[in-house]
């Protein structure tokens, strides 16, 4: 089955296996402080600051963990990563449990882990292809997309049904156990790859100074004619649109009325499109024309917004949450096939370490500026303005497609003959 080629790679079946479940709990996580948080503040404000927290870090040290990842073993780095956040779910989970949570902590600890998951996002998107031969690239990219959102619809579902029957710490606890099976897989990874001469994980050891090397990385991607401007209309859509998750409570509490569990829906809405999108994707993985799919869909991601902005009623919502789902994926997908086929191998780990500054240092930007400023002029108007301000830029980006295309498509091709 074309859909699920790359699974019939052991070492990427192995990996997806225990990242399936990992990913879940991190689904349940988002959704349970997101409530706490405004259970515990009712503002707008702090949604937007603790989603800064979460997201921001990656900007401060995403470029070391790049390096790294260009430098050393990754599975290592994901290990460790992956165990200091197990540890912090815990704490969050013992700190409700005595009464002792308050919003300072629970920032604190957000922010811990913060910095856990921007060290570990290079290695864990440099460590994909290197699981699966280049052709399996994009199948690969594609399956973890519909890994991810299928997770997005269960976990919210979970989380929502946890927080209403059993309290938040329910959900915080099943986090933490979800990251023993992605830890048992990464040690049979490492026990696999140690024994492989073929092994393409990252030991190649330092050519210059930490310093030297992530100037390197910018200088390379800043000048790619292809990545550079792709790279650039994803940081606009992720200050701009992408906050609109992680303001999605206040939206749900404030604009439509509702509780917990229609969070829960809402997030689950928005992960079902995106596992649609993601099967489609799966099963059309070349990069051939993938620059003008990936930019019609970022646009329809803005439009969706838009939409979801100016409606009181909480089923269109819904709707404009499915549509925004199946696009994002497209635009997401579409953005990782071009850049790991067109990144250098030697320059993988820097240049993804941008793409993770942006994925997840765009939208803490973003959720800081619209949260605060939704203290004075709500919601709406903020997101509003984000969106259109980042269709702008789609515009000009759109107008350049043709050398995009040129760069990520055509001389890849002609690399392979």
């Amino acid at each position: 089955m074309v859909i699920l080629e790359a699974l019939r790679t052991p070492n990427y079946a192995i990996y997806a296996a225990g990242n399936s479940i990992s990913l879940i709990g991190f689904w349940m996580q988002r959704i349970a402080v997101g409530w706490l948080i405004w259970e515990l503040t009712e503002s707008g404000g702090w949604l937007g600051l603790l989603a800064f927290a979460d997201l921001f870090p990656s900007v401060i040290i995403g470029p070391i963990g790049g390096a790294m990842a260009d430098r050393v073993d990754r599975l290592k780095i994901i290990v460790y990563a992956q165990s200091l956040a197990m540890i912090l779910a815990l704490v969050m989970f013992f700190l409700l449990v005595f009464g002792l949570m308050n919003e300072y902590l629970l920032l604190l600890i957000i922010f811990l882990g913060g910095l856990a998951m921007g060290f570990n996002q290079p290695s864990r998107l440099s460590l994909v292809p290197t699981l699966v031969p280049r052709e399996l690239i994009g199948n690969a990219v594609a399956i973890n997309a519909i890994v991810f959102n299928l997770a997005r619809f269960i976990g919210p579902a979970l989380a929502g049904v946890m927080i209403v029957a059993w309290g938040v710490e329910t959900a915080l606890l099943a986090n933490a156990l979800t990251y023993v099976p992605l830890l048992f897989a990464l040690a049979i990874l490492r026990r696999r790859v140690n024994d492989d001469p073929t092994s393409r994980t990252g030991k190649k050891g330092p050519k210059g100074t930490m310093l030297q090397e992530i100037k390197a990385g910018v200088s390379y991607a800043a000048g790619h004619p292809g990545i550079g401007p792709l790279l650039a209309l994803l940081l606009a859509v992720s200050i701009g649109v992408r906050p609109f998750v992680e303001l999605l409570p206040g939206f749900v509490a404030d604009v439509f009325s509702r509780g917990a569990d229609a969070l829960a829906t809402m997030t689950a809405i928005l992960g079902l499109g995106s596992i649609a999108a993601g099967l489609w994707m799966a099963g059309r993985p070349e990069a051939e024309g993938m620059t003008n799919k990936c930019l019609l869909a970022t646009a329809v991601v803005c439009l969706t917004i838009l939409g979801f902005v100016a409606t009181d009623s909480y089923y269109f919502a819904l709707a404009c949450m499915a549509v925004a789902g199946i696009a994002m994926t497209f635009s997401g997908v579409g953005a990782q096939v071009l850049l790991q086929t067109s990144i250098a191998d030697e320059m993988r780990g820097r240049v993804l370490s941008l793409y993770g500054i942006i994925f997840r240092g765009g939208p803490a930007a973003g959720a800081l500026i619209i949260g605060a400023a939704s203290e004075f002029f709500g919601l709406r108007w903020p997101l509003a303005v984000g969106v259109c301000l980042s269709l702008m830029v789609w515009l000009y980006i759109w107008l350049r497609r043709g050398t995009m295309r040129q760069a990520m498509e055509i001389n890849q091709q002609e690399n392979k003959q």
